[in-house]
């Protein structure tokens, strides 16, 4: 990761009065985020401002307290006056992260039990990641059905089509992958954990392990020659 991405700068603007923070890797933005910032992307960079309405109070307690979490977790933080602080609260593994570890789980499985058993985490009927994802997604639309604006319905209708339609094909999807993988029992050929066993048959008792050599990488051949550059 490049040194520069472990820099930030939370300052308010001074031609705009907005609150803004710049710089970071996506760990920090996420830290932005889970303070109470919001992303703005734009074609050559992405930044962070402060909600809108909010007081000016709110707005220092706010970048306060995202300096405070930044410091906590490594970033140096360059920031006005009024945003600075020595707080250093306790950070804790975000929900997303024991998500996480199952594709880490799926990256290091040998077998295809291994792998239907990270997937099943994530297909579970009724207590599964995507079916909790798909609770949170009704949630919300329920939220937005009665909240008064005239978009709150249509955005209520999206959220719905997308748990009926995209999430539920997605749970398709990976529950007969996981099944199909479940019925396999069949080691990954280009996994094999190799035990360093010598073969009670092997003549060669000073051979290390049984595993096959590793496939040989035959080199690139050299670029063609353009035509008109032959003699």
């Amino acid at each position: 990761m490049p040194l520069a991405d472990r820099f930030l700068d939370i300052r308010r603007d001074p031609h705009s009065e907005e609150v803004l923070a710049r710089g970071g890797d996506p760990e920090a933005h996420s830290v932005l985020q889970r303070a109470g910032f919001i992303a703005v992307v734009r074609v050559h960079e992405t930044y962070h401002r402060a909600p809108t309405r909010l007081a000016d109070r709110d707005e220092d307690r706010l970048a306060t307290d995202a300096v405070a979490r930044l410091r906590a977790a490594g970033y140096h933080v360059d920031c006005d006056e009024d945003f600075d602080t020595d707080s250093r609260p306790a950070s804790y593994l975000p929900l997303g992260s024991s998500v996480a570890h199952l594709a880490e789980r799926i990256r290091e499985a040998t077998t295809t039990d291994e792998t239907a058993e990270a997937l099943t985490e994530l297909t579970a009927a009724r207590d599964g990641i995507l079916a909790a994802l798909e609770e949170v997604l009704t949630a919300t639309a329920d939220f937005h059905d009665g909240l008064g604006q005239a978009t709150d319905p249509h955005i209520a209708r999206r959220l719905r089509y997308l748990a009926d339609e995209h999430l539920r094909i997605i749970r398709t999807d990976l529950a007969d992958t996981r099944n199909a993988l479940a019925d396999r029992h069949a080691p990954h050929p280009g996994r094999s954990t190799c035990s360093a066993e010598v073969p009670a048959n092997e003549r060669e008792r000073s051979a290390v392990c049984a595993c096959p050599p590793p496939p040989r990488t035959l080199p690139a051949p050299p670029p063609p020659v353009a035509a008109g550059l032959r003699r």
